[in-house]
């Protein structure tokens, strides 16, 4: 920046002017004026007035005050240069950098989280959570495992109705008909594992799909679906029975109601660190990765305990379920590792089957094939309130 005729120095509402030639001339040859050049150029100054203004900012103004000669003038009228003063009688020894006392940094704000009331609203939402989270604790029938649930049955049986609705929407036409004989094998073999859950009272239906799918799945509300891919797997109705009582087993322990429920948490814990740090793509693997897909193997284990209680209580031999899914196994050569899987790995399922086998062993010893296993039913009616019907 050049500068040419006379001199306007402003600083925030304050003008500074001075009428001095050669200090002019001097200020004509310098491009970035610096402290020490602008406080020398201001004590040689002596002569002359001006008209064209040059604004100056930065903080080079106050430090400069107290070096100022006596020909250099403020005014606090930009335009006009109503009432001006000496700069010494303005920053006397008495008030030496008014109007500016005193200079200070902007102090950042205190963090939220060092303040007493965010922790006092933490706590009072943290306490209420808990509470709310301890009168939904539920136990699962057969396994006894404790766990939350804030899903009601009929907010479920909604949910299922929707799922229900475009799955047959989807499938309808694949749906085989009741009299094809692999129907038939399906339904003779869920009525043989319904009979013994103690859930007899609900709308069960039993739909085969013609798909090459080796799956299974079931909506709450006892709505099962079985594709005929996985007819070959199972080979007889031993192995149809593990995979008819996995899926009851999922009915029963409501795994789908608990899913919803759990989902909540973790989302209610997400917003709560994002507070915090930002979760960003780490914090949604890790979600992803490190809670959901865990949460449903472990659902899937628990189903897999269940229904080979459940088979061997209908006089099935539970022997036949390590089978299935060493058959499986084979036939699912290329399936995904274990942590990037909703389902246990084939050799995890294998393992923990082999662990629950005497068990399961015993339950069909104790049972009874020509009553009602009416034992087993008195502990399923416990939970008879908990379960969708529609």
């Amino acid at each position: 920046m050049y500068f040419y005729n006379s001199l306007l120095i402003k600083f925030r509402e304050h003008v500074l002017t001075s009428n001095d030639k050669p200090f002019l001339s001097t200020l004509s040859s310098i491009k970035r004026p610096t402290l020490t050049s602008f406080t020398q150029n201001f004590n040689n100054s002596t002569t002359m007035r001006a008209s064209v203004h040059v604004l100056i900012r930065y903080n080079l103004f106050r430090q400069s005050l107290s070096r100022l000669g006596p020909k250099v003038y403020i005014s606090r009228n930009v335009n006009g240069f109503n009432n001006r003063t000496q700069l010494s009688e303005r920053f006397s020894s008495q008030n030496p950098l008014y109007p500016y006392q005193k200079y200070e940094r902007f102090k950042s704000a205190t963090p939220f989280y060092q303040k007493q009331m965010f922790w006092v609203y933490t706590g009072t939402v943290g306490g209420l959570g808990g509470i709310y989270y301890v009168s939904h604790l539920e136990t699962v029938p057969v396994t006894n495992r404790r766990r939350f649930i804030d899903v009601t049955p009929k907010q479920e049986e909604k949910m299922a109705q929707q799922a229900y609705n475009e799955i047959m929407k989807q499938y309808g036409r694949r749906i085989l008909p009741t009299y094809d004989p692999r129907t038939q094998f399906v339904k003779r073999v869920a009525r043989q594992i319904v009979s013994v859950s103690g859930m007899q009272d609900l709308n069960w239906e039993f739909h085969v799909i013609e798909s090459k799918e080796k799956n299974a799945f079931v909506l709450p509300g006892g709505k099962v679906f079985v594709f005929t891919g996985i007819l070959p797997i199972v080979k007889n109705e031993d192995g149809l029975a593990a995979v008819i009582g996995h899926e009851i087993g999922h009915q029963i322990a409501r795994h789908s109601a608990e899913k919803l429920s759990f989902v909540k948490i973790l989302i209610l814990a997400q917003l709560f660190l994002s507070i915090f740090i930002d979760p960003g793509l780490l914090g949604r693997l890790f979600m992803e990765f490190g809670m959901m897909l865990p949460f449903s193997r472990k659902c899937e284990i628990e189903a897999d305990y269940i229904g080979l209680i459940l088979m061997a209580q209908a006089c099935y031999d539970p022997r036949e379920a390590s089978k299935v899914w060493e058959r499986m196994s084979i036939a699912q050569k290329n399936s995904p590792p274990q942590f990037l899987s909703t389902h246990p790995a084939h050799e995890s399922r294998i393992c923990k089957i082999n662990e629950w086998m005497p068990e399961a062993l015993q339950k069909r010893e104790q049972s009874d094939c020509t009553n009602e296993y009416a034992g087993f039913m008195d502990t399923m009616n416990h939970f008879r309130d908990q379960w969708v019907r529609w």
